[in-house]
């Protein structure tokens, strides 16, 4: 582990940043070309660590897995027979919850296991509800193995997704592939990050898998927008057609470098940033806008935000969004005023506890923040006020990159483990690096 000295800038950060594939869309895409009925060709994959776990554990099953020699974001996809095998998820949420749907189609076991810290990850959901749609599952968490049979039943199952929407996108995802598919319905407080299940529906339908959605006992054809009345989601039992795609920027990623022109008061680029996206991420955009900043989206799909003199607090919901938290965070604790950040109490859940590290780690180093039952409380402080320190990461690549932004503004600050960025961009430092170089091109 390096513990890495974060930069510090004097001047607004003026740069354009090339942002590499989007991890949730990557590691939807490759299931789906595991399970499809022909060859596949994904390009602009990401290739980090939670990409190429997805990648090593598709083949382990027999997936033919081929990365272009030339260029390893161009791979192709060749479904086979599923067999047994091992799967490493590492710390990645994705990977243990979307493949053991995949595994149960599997002839033979398949062992999973991952990183000491994944081993505390909810998971019994996801296992308990593939049980239910016939799968032969041991353990209700990591370590665990799936007793593939080669077919899944499928059909009616409830479940309790209010802590991760991945666990309504795990079930989804190989449903198709069962003998009944599978009518899924939530039970419980809303679920989290619903955008995200709305990109599995999306995507699958653009595999020519019919999924209908409703609320209850009322499923109806999905609407281009999901909401918190979605309970039920139906999935029918056919082929997964095979589909070239090409993947968009990680807009979660790029929100990191956002906070670069709002932190300084400077003006960060991305290009190919999408018109419309189901990527929780876009939302990146209104929230600097609410704290101040100007954005502009020209017809070459560049994106350009501008930060202002000093960013003002908020108060905001992020329930559909909440991998955006650390940035937004790292943000509130050097805006004007009091914000509020609410609805994400499931992100206790995730790498870590995310709002007891930003919480830790903001007042370490001369912040102010209050955890509540489901948020945050950020009163924010002066850059002056702060003081350097190592700003510590939980093994969790969004509070790494969240204490970088901290960063920009605070001398001293070290970034303890930023390798674990390699989760979702693996040369992050490196590319943090270059933003600030390409200062003086702008």
């Amino acid at each position: 582990m390096t513990d890495w000295a974060a930069p510090t800038v004097d001047a607004p950060v003026n740069a354009t940043v090339e942002l590499p594939g989007s991890k949730s869309i990557t590691n939807r895409a490759l299931i789906l070309a595991a399970l499809a009925d022909g060859p596949s060709r994904i390009t602009g994959t990401l290739r980090s660590r939670d990409t190429d776990l997805m990648l090593d554990g598709l083949a382990a099953l027999g997936v033919g897995v081929t990365p272009n020699p030339d260029d390893p974001t161009d791979v192709t996809l060749v479904p086979g027979p599923l067999h047994g095998g091992r799967i490493d998820c590492g710390l990645a949420g994705t990977v243990m919850r979307f493949l053991p749907g995949v595994a149960a189609l599997a002839d033979g076991d398949v062992e999973f296991d991952g990183d000491e810290q994944a081993r505390s990850r909810p998971l019994g959901t996801v296992l308990d509800g593939l049980r239910r749609l016939g799968a032969d599952i041991d353990g209700d968490g990591l370590p665990f193995v799936v007793h593939g049979t080669g077919s899944v039943t499928g059909g009616p199952v409830t479940i309790d997704a209010s802590a991760s929407s991945q666990f309504v996108s795990g079930l989804l995802l190989s449903a198709a592939r069962f003998d009944s598919g599978a009518q899924i319905t939530h039970q419980g407080p809303p679920v989290p990050s619903l955008p995200h299940i709305e990109m599995t529906v999306e995507m699958l339908a653009t595999a020519g898998v019919e999924v209908r959605t409703g609320h209850g006992d009322d499923a109806d054809e999905v609407s281009p927008d999901l909401t918190d009345t979605v309970t039920r989601w139906e999935v029918s039992p056919g082929p997964i057609a095979a589909v070239d795609r090409e993947i968009e920027p990680d807009l979660s990623n790029a929100a990191a470098f956002l906070a670069a022109a709002a932190v300084t008061g400077g003006s960060v680029s991305v290009p190919r940033w999408p018109s419309r996206t189901t990527q929780p991420g876009a939302q990146i955009v209104p929230i600097l806008r609410k704290m101040g900043c100007t954005a502009v989206h020209d017809d070459d799909g560049l994106l350009t935000v501008t930060g202002p003199e000093r960013l003002r607090a908020v108060d905001l919901d992020l329930r559909a969004v909440g991998e955006l938290t650390p940035t937004v965070a790292a943000l509130c604790a050097l805006a004007e005023g009091t914000s509020v950040l609410r609805g994400i109490a499931h992100l206790r859940g995730h790498e870590t506890d995310r709002l007891a590290a930003l919480s830790t780690e903001i007042n370490l180093l001369g912040g102010e923040c209050t955890e509540t039952q489901d948020g945050l409380i950020i009163t924010g402080t002066a850059a002056e006020r702060w003081h350097p320190g190592l700003w510590h990461t939980y093994a969790d690549h969004r509070m790494a990159t969240a204490g970088c932004a901290v960063a920009l503004a605070v001398p001293g600050v070290v970034i303890e483990n930023v390798e674990t960025t390699a989760k979702t961009m693996p040369d992050f430092p490196q590319r943090w690096t270059a933003m600030l170089d390409r200062n003086a091109d702008r």
